[in-house]
């Protein structure tokens, strides 16, 4: 039987709600806390249950009564929605914040990579942060030297390594952070979407890097929005929905029950009011939706029908160069392809003027595979994202059953109809007789 590497026993936290409260003395803290014992004596606080004393007005509960247990050697996807919990469960179990009810018992050492550049300074070079963070996580001098170049080599900084990392971009302050935490070689490896920063090439190297960990026999600890990779990593997921574990079991029946409860389909929107659509000085959104090509949002779409995505909006400046870019992605938070204007003959390139814009974009029939899809909306100026819409629409893609004896599920992102063809080149009695 494996041993418990982690143990969650009715973990839960709240933070206090509302305006920041002010600096105080020492002198303050205690005359505060003269007074709060007065009030306690004379009025009534409704009390949880656990023993912990809260109005309910003033705190928020982020994780309420989580409790799990993971062996030694498991892979442990965490998901749910922004706000869910999921961040603040890997914070407590990486001892960076404490529970206010509950408790952890962790059985090894633990690398964690919860934040991007966590531990780094800025005024400091990477060669001098690594040396700093591996500090921190843990790792002795010696084991810092030795794994050095193997770490660098890992984060492709080789050329900025003497570089102060203020300097560094968002991506090698990923890379680099990861690199570290990677190669301290852990019992517990903690990492918080760090899938979400960095090129495919890099994201590819983390998932073989945290794939090594959990078949190395260390425990590894995921939290993603990408499901694809939290069941392709994951031997076991676990699903936190307002702080409360919702499901715990096999990635494929998590992620399946999250998608039915979270993606509802929606595939039309219209802010009629440019001053309460959102947007901003330079754009404001009107209209979004999905439909049939000939036919209304209400309309279903199968994976023989042709699809037209639309979005009105208000340009607000006179002279700006405007294009939308798209990103399609499917259920499991893969992104199937973005979608450009680039074929667009009349605006593309040219100057707008003030005034309400119609930008459409047709996807051909036998393109997109059976299931949820989501539409991310960029509106882009001169290359710069000025305006982001993630979810905006969503919408499903029927299988008409036609499989002509295709029984499973059909793989890939797509599933285009391609032209074949199948010719005789010999018959069989000609390669029997040696003709061939």
């Amino acid at each position: 039987m494996a041993d418990v590497a982690v143990r969650a026993v009715e973990l839960g936290k709240r933070y206090r709600i509302g305006e920041r409260q002010p600096y105080q003395t020492i002198r303050d803290v205690i005359a505060n806390g003269a007074r709060s014992g007065l009030r306690r004596a004379s009025q009534p606080v409704r009390t949880r249950a656990g023993g912990v004393a809260s109005r309910d007005d003033q705190w928020v509960w982020v994780l309420d009564d989580v409790s799990f247990e993971l062996n030694e050697g498991e892979a442990l996807g965490v998901i749910g929605r922004n706000g869910a919990g999921k961040s603040t469960l890997l914070k407590i179990l990486s001892r960076i914040t404490e529970p206010t009810r509950g408790h952890a018992d962790i059985s090894g050492r633990v690398g964690a990579l919860l934040e991007v550049g966590t531990g780094f300074h800025p005024e400091l070079t990477g060669r001098e942060n690594i040396a700093l963070n591996g500090a921190i996580l843990g790792m002795r001098r010696a084991e810092i030297a030795r794994k050095f170049d193997e770490i660098v080599a890992f984060a492709g900084v080789e050329r900025f390594i003497d570089t102060p990392v203020k300097r560094y971009s968002t991506g090698m302050h990923a890379r680099l952070a990861f690199a570290v935490a990677a190669h301290l070689e852990p019992d517990i490896l903690i990492v918080d979407e760090v899938l979400a920063v960095g090129d495919a090439e890099f994201q590819k190297r983390c998932m073989n890097k945290m794939g090594d960990a959990a078949t190395s026999g260390r425990t590894v600890l995921f939290v993603s929005h990408n499901l694809a990779a939290i069941e392709s990593l994951c031997s076991r997921a676990i699903w936190l929905e307002r702080g409360r574990c919702m499901a715990d079991g096999a990635p494929a029946d998590v992620t399946s029950r999250y998608l039915a409860m979270s993606l509802s389909v929606l595939g039309d929107h219209l802010w009629p009011d440019p001053d309460l659509a959102p947007g901003n000085e330079r754009v404001r959104m009107r209209r979004a939706c999905v439909r049939p090509e000939r036919g209304e949002p209400d309309d279903p779409i199968f994976v023989t029908t042709p699809v037209a995505i639309e979005f009105e909006y208000w340009n607000m400046r006179a002279g700006a160069r405007l294009n939308l870019s798209l990103h399609i992605y499917n259920e499991r938070g893969v992104l199937v392809f973005n979608a450009r204007p680039t074929e667009e003959a009349i605006w593309q390139g040219r100057p707008f003027p003030r005034g309400r814009f119609r930008d459409t974009c047709h996807l051909p029939a036998d393109l997109l595979n059976d299931g949820i899809h989501r539409v991310e909306l960029l509106v882009v100026e001169d290359g710069r994202v000025i305006h982001r819409m993630e979810d905006v629409l969503v919408f499903d893609v029927r299988d008409l059953g036609e499989g002509e004896g295709w029984y499973e599920p059909w793989a890939g992102v797509v599933r285009p109809r391609l032209a074949w063809e199948t010719q005789q080149l010999v018959p069989i009695d000609s390669v029997l007789q040696g003709d061939d």
